[in-house]
């Protein structure tokens, strides 16, 4: 059977090369050292596909004019380059057999003609092959376009070198056009070969660090006479038709593969306006379009990476003297069938013919190829000047440096020269005319950056998060397909595509969902030109004012009946607690800071505790002086100890601030929860049960003391001090209990103006009701600030009261009434007395 296979395989390779016989042509030049080429002048070798590619022509004649300058120069003395050029075809078998004839020059091994190395080929494949045959007669092989990255390893191929870079640096090349166009979501076709497979492998590689995701790949026959090919292509023109999210698509195919591929596409609407990158193979190749049945604007655009650009005026100089030149094409079929019309589709003048050359210049090519001959000539120069020439002595490695156009070259220890790539894009020069070498960037191998000329093109995604989003995986999906959610309220994405929301700043700045950026909060509190603010510091500036009015008064009307009878000193100590709780409301506004925010509360505890100590100690004086029973009076007249009194009340409020303060005083807070775009300063209590506490002992002194005048609503009228008392204590009783759950529900800056407000009505309840008549009276009313009125409203009152008592009790005659009235004035008197008031004046408090 392995012997059957064998007759089979040798029987179609002899076959092949009948069939190519005919296709066997050369281009010479004789020389001292023979410099071989192979180049794909035919695009394969059977007569039937044969298509005759005339940039490769081009390209053949760069190398015949670079060594024919070498050899002007005269760089090398008397020794001279020649050269001899075969066709590859594009086919591994026909470049291998006609690559035989080089090993049989040094295989002879003629003491006159060395061939130095073989220049080619274009096709990664097809150097992989001639390569490793070449090396068996230790020739170098210098390709001007096989990029394959298997091609630097220096174990497999020893004898190889290139004038350009490998395709991992066009991968990267192309992710970074990727990236900088914000395209993740791209097919690839490419060829299956060394070539094709070895690029797609590394833009996987390069594409999973840079979120990049393929939506298909597609391998198309690397030969064009494959019979799958026709197959291949309607798959991938398929896969390019129905993906209408996929808008652009990598190609790493030879230019006949574009060809078919476009004019299939280009068939279907949905297939147009797409966007092309091209690799080095096909980027500068004007055969790949069918100009006379679509033009740019139904492909789209076209990126092309192509090899570094060269000088190419002095090769087109080169071109445009052929005509001049007859000894030139003698010796070279190529040019020769080209020129004498044997070529098909070439049946034209001269002129036109080498307008044809020039209009196929790829000055990638021209620079390439340059740098090989001067690569080959640099060598001849280190082993073949004053000495023999060894061709065995020539490694690779050790290529020394040449200059190009006064620029200084070298191999690197994988046997590449890193030049880098040029960017272009395709665009009409003319509306007939195609330019394909327009450049829009350039690739840094060194730096591993594009510098790149930026174009707004297309979107070409599976997914796209706008800023404000944040990308939420699929399962099962490519890293490139996800779903988008709004960032939630204070955070934020500023950038398309964020893997995660940014959280603001929590303290000063905010954001709504969905944003794409940060606020910076207001700052907020109850500032001093505040509307509210000032109308309430300007009812605490009118109750100091109102205060000191009332001092004045009294102390001017210091020994009157309505002075004494509210125990001046007593009266006055009262006016300083009013006097303080009004200032107290000052430090609820401004910017809060520690020491205001501990004042406050404190200091508005302390004045009004004393303020309802005072009323307390008035109030248990009205009971006790108009108390007729002897053992009750006896009994109050004991436990009535003002100046005793106050200030047990103010130990009380005393201890509970001082543990306040000691323990958890109030602090000043920077509230960024309360409110979303407002950074409210406060005072924050800090210890809720103290600053009850404080409330509810105050609240627990004014209920005693509504309670104590409550009992004494029904004394004379002129005395009758009580009534006020008790509507003042009532108003702040009410107040404050409405005052509790507001100030906890209510939040913002009026949250201190609640309490102000509600510390201004207390203070002033006080200082209407208890003082404000008094003054009336005094001022108004002077014939009633007169001990008479004063004694005679006693006596009145108390002859009501035996009256009643009569009715009650009969037994009681007038006398009795009589005798029961004078001690009650006299007890009225004895009361006085003791507090230091005349006894021919009747107080009441």
């Amino acid at each position: 059977m392995e012997q059957f296979f064998r007759f089979w395989f040798f029987l179609a390779i002899f076959s092949l090369q009948v069939f190519c016989s005919e296709a066997l042509q050369e281009a010479k030049s004789p020389g001292d050292i023979i410099i071989g080429g192979l180049f794909p002048i035919h695009e394969t070798c059977f007569n039937l596909f044969t298509r005759f590619s005339v940039a490769r022509l081009a390209q053949s004649l760069m190398m015949v004019r670079a060594i024919e300058e070498i050899n002007q120069s005269g760089e090398l003395g008397n020794i001279t380059l020649g050269y001899h050029i075969v066709d590859s075809c594009g086919d591994i078998t026909t470049a291998l057999r006609n690559t035989l004839p080089f090993m049989k020059i040094n295989g002879e091994h003629s003491q006159d003609i060395i061939l130095m190395a073989v220049i080619g080929d274009y096709y990664s494949e097809i150097s992989v092959a001639v390569t490793r045959q070449l090396n068996l007669e230790k020739i170098p092989e210098i390709s001007y376009g096989s990029t394959s990255g298997l091609l630097s390893d220096k174990t497999r191929f020893p004898s190889f070198l290139r004038t350009v870079p490998e395709d991992d640096h066009q991968a990267k090349a192309v992710i970074e056009i990727l990236k900088d166009h914000n395209w993740n979501w791209v097919g690839i076709v490419a060829t299956d070969g060394e070539y094709g497979r070895y690029a797609v492998e590394r833009l996987r590689h390069h594409a999973e660090r840079h979120d990049i995701c393929f939506a298909y790949i597609k391998f198309l026959p690397e030969f064009l006479v494959d019979n799958n090919l026709k197959d291949s292509i309607n798959e991938a023109v398929k896969s390019i038709t129905e993906n209408t999210n996929v808008s652009v698509i990598v190609s790493f195919t030879k230019p006949n593969h574009m060809m078919y591929i476009f004019d299939n596409v280009l068939k279907h609407h949905r297939g147009r306006n797409k966007v092309w990158i091209a690799s080095d193979t096909w980027s500068q190749s004007v055969n790949c379009l069918d100009t006379t049945r679509w033009n740019l604007k139904d492909v789209g655009t076209i990126f092309g990476i192509t090899l570094k650009s060269g000088n190419t005026s002095r090769f087109e100089q080169f071109l445009r003297n052929l005509d001049n030149r007859p000894d030139l094409y003698q010796n070279n079929s190529f040019l020769s069938d080209f020129l004498n019309g044997t070529v098909s589709g070439s049946n034209t003048s001269l002129d036109t013919k080498i307008t044809q050359l020039i209009n196929m210049i790829y000055p990638y090519a021209v620079f390439s190829i340059e740098l090989a001959v001067k690569a080959i000539a640099e060598a001849v120069k280190d082993l073949c000047i004053n000495q023999e020439c060894d061709i065995a002595t020539l490694q690779p490695e050790k290529v020394p440096n040449f200059y190009l156009d006064g620029k200084k070259y070298s191999f690197d220890k994988k046997s590449n020269l890193n030049s880098g790539y040029d960017i272009v894009l395709w665009r009409y020069n003319s509306p007939n005319t195609l330019d394909m070498n327009y450049e829009v960037g350039h690739y840094h191998i060194e730096q591993g950056s594009i510098t790149f000329i930026r174009s707004e093109i297309m979107r070409s995604r599976c997914s796209t998060c706008y800023p404000g989003e944040w990308k939420v995986r699929k399962a099962g999906q490519p890293i490139c397909c996800y779903e988008c959610k709004k960032c939630p309220v204070n955070y934020y994405s500023a950038d398309k595509d964020a893997s995660l929301c940014l959280a603001c700043e929590n303290t000063t700045h905010y954001s709504f969902e969905g944003s794409q950026n940060c606020t910076k909060k207001r700052i907020d509190y109850l500032e001093w030109d505040d509307v509210y603010h000032i109308v309430l510091l300007a009812f605490a500036a009118l109750g100091v004012l109102l205060t000191l009015v009332v001092a004045v008064i009294f102390l001017a009307r210091w020994n009157t009946p309505v002075v004494r009878s509210s125990v001046g000193p007593i009266a006055i100590l009262l006016l300083l607690s009013l006097l303080s709780t009004f200032g107290s409301v000052v430090f609820f506004g401004g910017q809060p800071k520690d020491w205001q925010c501990q004042t406050r509360q404190v200091l508005f505890g302390l004045s009004f505790t004393l303020s309802v100590s005072c009323i307390l100690v008035r109030s248990f004086r009205i009971i006790m002086a108009f108390e007729f029973d002897p053992v009750t009076q006896g009994i109050l007249e004991k436990l009535y100890k003002p100046y005793l009194i106050i200030p047990l009340c103010m130990a009380g409020q005393v201890l509970i601030c001082t543990v306040w303060l000691a323990y958890r005083p109030p602090v000043f807070q920077e509230d960024s929860k309360s409110f979303v775009k407002l950074l409210l300063l406060k005072c924050h209590e800090n210890l809720f049960p103290a600053f009850g506490a404080m409330l509810a002992y105050i609240g627990f002194l004014a209920i005693i003391c509504f309670i104590l005048a409550f009992k004494g609503r029904k004394l004379p009228e002129c005395y009758n001090e009580s009534k006020f008392i008790t509507f003042s204590m009532l108003i702040y009783i009410i107040t404050w209990i409405i005052f509790g759950p507001v100030y906890m529900n209510v939040t913002g800056k009026y949250n201190s103006a609640i309490e102000m407000a509600v510390i201004l009505i207390s203070a002033y309840s006080v200082l209407f009701c208890l003082f404000f008549t008094k003054c009336y009276i005094i001022l108004f009313k002077a014939e009633e600030n007169t001990v008479n009125v004063f004694r005679n409203t006693v006596r009145n009152f108390s002859m009501g009261k035996d009256r009643n008592l009569d009715k009650n009790y009969p037994r009681f005659t007038k006398n009795n009434s009589l005798v029961a009235l004078n001690k009650k004035i006299n007890k009225v008197y004895r009361i006085v007395s003791r507090i230091n008031i005349s006894q021919h004046e009747i107080i009441i408090i």
